[in-house]
């Protein structure tokens, strides 16, 4: 029993040592501090346009500057019909009765630009 506890104390003294990281990278330091030009940042603005079914257009950003990084397009439904779900049903009483399906479908286009 001593000599589980004796191992135990001797265990949890190795992880609480082995856990601590003190080395500091010395080379990465100087060499920030060495440049200059470090203290300049540049920033990137990144944004993110979706053209749905035909409406809307990517050229007045690319006119101002932007570019395209990434292009993907997925099938989207553009509108929706509604008809009722028998010949007695009124569509403007009851509303349980109606019945929605996609009428057309078109074409999402994302676009990640980045200036």
């Amino acid at each position: 029993m001593n000599k589980l506890i004796r191992f135990s104390q001797i265990l949890l003294l190795l992880l609480s040592l082995t856990g601590c990281k003190t080395e500091v990278n010395k080379e990465t330091l100087l060499k920030d501090s060495e440049d200059p030009q470090s203290d300049e940042v540049i920033e990137k603005s990144t944004m993110e346009i979706r053209v749905s079914c035909g409406e809307g257009d990517v050229t007045k950003f690319l006119n101002d500057g932007w570019i395209i990084v990434e292009e993907s397009s997925e099938e989207k439904i553009c509108s929706w019909k509604s008809f009722p779900a028998s010949k007695d049903c009124n569509l403007e009483k009851d509303k349980g009765c109606k019945i929605t399906m996609p009428d057309k479908i078109g074409i999402e286009k994302i676009y990640l630009l980045e200036k």
